[in-house]
């Protein structure tokens, strides 16, 4: 398994181990852990929650931009003899690359063909895949699981690095089988609106969060902003809680007809852009500091919207209006659609979360534990491993 520490990866790996699964993963060393370290440190978590012992998942120091992912032959042995599946979960999530060599290309693409050279090294056959729904680009209407070819355009360059990634993986010949899953926009747990990284959804609110600090109360609205970030509020955005989403690929992952197929895992009610707007500005209005009403400067609502319209420069295509996610091959294999409601409580609940801990990456064992601390500086864009 890759991208174990990420948000997605910490639930999912959390899930695998709970339900007794062998497990071996690939982990960079943080700057102040080691690979083993980090994952102890989660895995340790999780047993205090769960009340009993787990099983702790074999550590390979590696990473997915080094050729062989930074596996020595003892290493790649191993994994022959050891595991015939790879889930795939690391990846950038930066948006725009300017160059091959950087990111998103260098983990989305470069890291791909890593990957598959290890698989093919360690005859591992069945490679699981976490991509995004997004890799259908700026096509709209109704999008199918099993549809292939890519679009013409795309939004950004996060979007077009995950869909070579995808054909990479599906033209790889070695390969007995290569399983999809496109989630939508992942935001925080169901249950306590924990999450450990701030984009999408999250991004807007840390700069609505840090801008309505000099803009008096009262002085914005949801309807005036979405319409300067040029934003209808009637758009809609598919949004997917992180603990449905790593339950859903655990259960796919373990059925042996979804072997080979392309799942959504998307939420069958998106949420309408007016919605994200107004609990956007009921979470900075309650929650965040906001600026003295007799504001000397004369900042106003159009300061403030021009300031978030330019930091979101990069989000502008991301905040369009999403199409409809086909959702046939998980609603056959799953037999039942139980994804957890996406509401204005449930935003709100993931909003004081991100806003009361200060934006700050966390382990997810920490997702029951109330944040206490002030919200602090931004954290950019970068990759989940």
């Amino acid at each position: 398994m890759t991208g174990a520490t990420g948000l997605l990866g910490s639930y999912l790996l959390r899930d695998l181990v709970l339900n007794g699964e062998s497990v071996a993963v690939l982990t960079r060393r943080s700057r102040r852990q080691s690979p083993q370290s980090r994952i102890e440190s989660m895995v340790s978590g999780w047993e205090a929650e769960a009340g009993r012992m787990l099983r702790r998942p074999v550590v390979f120091d590696g990473d997915i931009t080094l050729p062989r992912c930074g596996l020595d032959d003892d290493a790649i042995g191993w994994i022959r003899l050891n595991c015939d599946t790879l889930l795939n979960n690391a990846a950038s999530l930066t948006f725009d690359g300017n160059a091959p060599e950087q990111e998103p290309w260098r983990s989305n693409v470069d890291g791909i063909r890593n990957l598959l050279d290890v698989a093919d090294r360690a005859s591992v056959s069945h490679v699981h895949h976490v991509s995004t729904a997004y890799v259908c680009g700026l096509r709209s209407g109704v999008i199918r699981e099993d549809e292939s070819g890519e679009p013409e355009a795309f939004a950004n360059d996060y979007e077009r690095s995950k869909a070579l990634g995808e054909r990479l993986i599906r033209e790889a010949k070695h390969l007995e089988s290569s399983t999809i899953y496109r989630p939508s926009i992942i935001v925080g747990d169901s249950d306590t609106g924990f999450t450990s990284t701030y984009h999408g959804f999250f991004a807007a609110l840390r700069l609505a969060h840090t801008l309505v600090r000099c803009v008096p109360l009262g002085a914005t609205s949801s309807e005036s902003l979405l319409e300067f970030l040029g934003i209808r509020p009637h758009w809609h955005k598919n949004f997917v809680p992180v603990d449905w989403v790593a339950r859903t690929i655990g259960t796919l992952l373990r059925h042996h007809g979804a072997r080979g197929r392309t799942f959504h895992v998307t939420h069958p009610d998106p949420v309408p852009m007016s919605l994200v707007g107004s609990v956007i500005q009921e979470a900075v209005e309650r929650l965040s500091e906001t600026a003295p009403g007799n504001d000397p400067q004369g900042r106003s609502e159009s300061w403030f919207a021009a300031n978030l319209r330019s930091e979101l420069d990069v989000y502008t295509k991301y905040f369009r209006d999403d199409p409809v996610f086909d959702r046939s091959n998980v609603l056959a294999l799953l037999g039942t659609d139980d994804v957890p409601l996406i509401d204005r409580a449930s935003l709100l609940r993931m909003s004081e979360y991100a806003i009361t801990n200060g934006f700050r990456s966390v382990p997810s064992h920490m997702a029951a534990t109330r944040p206490r601390n002030p919200a602090g500086a931004c954290e950019p864009v970068g990759r989940e491993t």
